[in-house]
């Protein structure tokens, strides 16, 4: 019978308690038997536990260390077929770890350089007040960086390995060229002097998990959580999502990711927010047709297409603009799902430019997820002179939207958000 993966929410037990600790230390998996299972679960021993609070507390901090952890999350495998609201057993809670993929876009011609993307972002008046990312970490979650091609393009990029996730099988910075590549030669432009961290979570073809980006976020987690953090700001980068509704539980089920802010991933990403780590989204992309969901028929796209933590109230969620301020062809419009954020998009950056050249010679780097990483780097130079202390991600999500540049009103629009990112105007109005 066909399976499914799912994510498991069970109480403490020892088992769970040291696969989190083992994680900690360079391991991983869950080595012992454990107990209170749902019927017709079975768990993905090579998963490592991730510790959360209470399923149903409100503290985003519940969702911090092995130490005291309540509750943890791991994977499982379901029958497909089976009734999923049969599978809860008391004390345990089922929720939906549905395929994520990088939201690729078609290459079309290049509507500009990056020599013009750094013109339209100030790059040039950023470095001049010190803005260059030099001490911030980038964490690019995506297919694998690749840093001799990016030489090649010459980017000197610099990455923590020791913060990069995971080890192996392939060692970071040498992942096969692809959209992880793209992102980090985005997230360079405006913060050159950046450090790299690299988190493929998605295979270099093909769709991955969210129980995968999970452990990825636990480990940035404990990275922040540290007394002595290995660099003064952090922000994330993630051109990756749903590919369409479908992929997910059916509308109603309490284990549900894209609308449901109790959701572990959810969660998570509030939880590391409030540590002051900025977290940026892609809004997503369109195409002629709803992409089809592994095993399964996609139907039509809903209204609302941002969905999940593409649409969380703690991430910066990032549309795609042409070289002239206008909405990239490809990028998904607005609003949020309902449960998340009505008014997403955040913000715009640019796209569609000759830069990376990761898809091939001459190739653009094109929609929403080439325009997040952009974004991201431009929050990084903010963040190289602008602790969280003195402005934390929400508020200064709220200065980069103050100060976009628009085309007509100053309220939200569904299709540009508050508009289009201009880092220089905030550094110069914050005094930097």
């Amino acid at each position: 019978m066909p399976e499914r993966s799912v994510i498991l929410v069970l109480p403490t037990q020892e088992a769970l308690h040291d696969s989190a600790m083992m994680r900690l230390s360079g391991g991983s998996g869950i080595g012992r038997r454990l107990t209170g299972l749902p019927a017709r679960a079975e768990i993905d021993t090579g998963f490592s536990a991730v510790p959360l609070g209470n399923s149903q507390s409100g503290s985003p901090f519940s969702v911090s260390s092995p130490d005291g952890a309540s509750h943890y999350a791991v994977r499982a495998t379901i029958d497909a077929e089976a009734e999923l609201a049969a599978l809860t057993t008391e004390g345990a809670a089922i929720f939906s770890d549905p395929p994520i993929a990088h939201f690729a876009a078609p290459a079309g011609a290049p509507g500009g350089t990056r020599a013009e993307v750094e013109q339209r972002l100030g790059v040039s008046g950023l470095a001049a007040r010190r803005l260059d990312g030099a001490g911030v970490a980038i964490a690019v979650v995506d297919t694998g960086i690749n840093l001799a091609h990016l030489a090649a393009r010459d980017v000197a990029a610099s990455l923590d390995a020791a913060v990069s996730w995971p080890p192996r099988p392939v060692e970071p910075g040498h992942h096969p060229v692809g959209p992880g590549t793209m992102c980090a030669y985005g997230a360079l432009i405006a913060a050159p002097q950046a450090t790299l961290i690299d988190l493929p979570v998605l295979p270099a073809a093909g769709s991955g998990s969210l129980s995968d980006a999970l452990q990825a976020y636990a480990h940035l987690l404990t990275a922040v959580r540290t007394d002595k953090p290995r660099f003064k700001a952090l922000v994330v980068t993630n051109s990756w999502g749903l590919g369409h509704e479908s992929w997910d539980f059916p509308p109603g089920h309490p284990g549900r990711y894209v609308d449901n802010p109790g959701h572990p991933f959810n969660r998570i990403v509030g939880a590391l927010s409030r540590y002051g780590v900025d977290i940026l989204f892609a809004a997503g992309n369109d195409g002629p047709e709803p992409q089809t969901p592994p095993g399964g028929r996609a139907g039509p796209r809903g209204r609302a297409t941002i969905m999940g933590a593409n649409a969380h109230p703690d991430v910066i969620t990032v549309t795609g603009a042409t070289l002239r301020g206008r909405l990239s062809g490809d990028a998904l419009q607005g609003p949020g799902i309902p449960g998340m954020v009505y008014a997403k998009p955040d913000l715009a950056s640019y796209t569609d430019f000759l830069g990376s050249e990761a898809g091939g010679p001459g190739k653009a780097d094109v929609g929403t997820s080439a325009a997040c990483p952009v974004a991201a780097g431009c929050v990084a130079a903010l963040r190289t002179r602008l602790p969280h202390a003195a402005l934390n991600p929400r508020d200064l999500t709220v200065a980069l939207q103050a100060d976009a540049s628009r085309r007509g009103p100053s309220s939200w629009h569904h299709s540009l958000g508050y508009g289009v990112m201009a880092p220089l105007r905030t550094a110069m109005r914050l005094g930097l």
